[in-house]
């Protein structure tokens, strides 16, 4: 016997895409992607279809980006017994390496930035994930959400949570970023109040 339909007067609006005059968050779409490519540069240089043979993919997907990672690297050491403090980041903790292939040392990271400069529209959040080719080999790829207004390159880190060396191929996919639009565009954007990270370019490193 089938159960008896649960009476919720908010079902149908919710269905209809929002409740009441509030449009619901939207994933968006491979279609909209290229078009803010193209329209307003969202992102530079822009590839509009996956790319995979002999690789690890990128390019557009049907609701994402996969971006590629630059082959410029700082790859973690503690030579100097130095302390991690978000709030004075020692910049003698890395090596620079500018490589087609970054060596992560075991239990360690590395820090890269994305090939592409993103420019994220005033009512869009955009949120990263990783792939699952390093995924599967424990290398997990780690990037906060890039916020309404904010522009750059994206820094990528790569953690190796593996007890042996971990290889990352420049300008190969590394993560796919998935654009999510509000209800509504904010009332204040990441560049109304000058954060921080605007306008970054190259691998950047923690900021007070």
């Amino acid at each position: 016997m089938r159960p008896a339909a649960v009476d919720n007067p908010a079902l149908p609006l919710a269905r209809a895409g929002g409740i009441g005059n509030q449009r619901a968050m939207a994933i968006l779409s491979d279609k909209w992607i290229r078009q803010q490519a193209r329209e307003a540069a969202m992102i530079e240089p822009f590839v509009e279809a996956q790319r995979r043979d002999g690789c690890i993919s990128y390019g557009l997907s049907s609701y994402g980006y996969d971006a590629r990672v630059a082959d410029e690297f700082k790859i973690f050491t503690n030579v100097d017994n130095a302390l991690v403090d978000p709030k004075d980041f020692a910049s003698n903790s890395f090596v620079d390496r500018k490589t087609d292939v970054c060596i992560i040392p075991p239990n360690s990271f590395a820090l890269a930035r994305t090939v592409e400069y993103f420019r994220v529209p005033r009512d869009v959040l955009v949120i990263c994930l990783g792939k699952s080719t390093y995924a599967r080999c424990g290398i997990i790829v780690n990037v906060t959400p890039l916020e309404p207004g904010w522009e750059g390159h994206v820094t990528l880190e790569f953690s190796n949570t593996t007890p042996l060396p971990a290889k990352i191929y420049a300008n190969e996919g590394a993560c796919q970023f998935l654009f999510l639009q509000g209800n509504e565009p904010c009332e204040v954007s990441y560049a109304d109040r000058a954060g921080k990270y605007m306008g970054q370019r190259g691998v950047t490193l923690p900021r007070l």
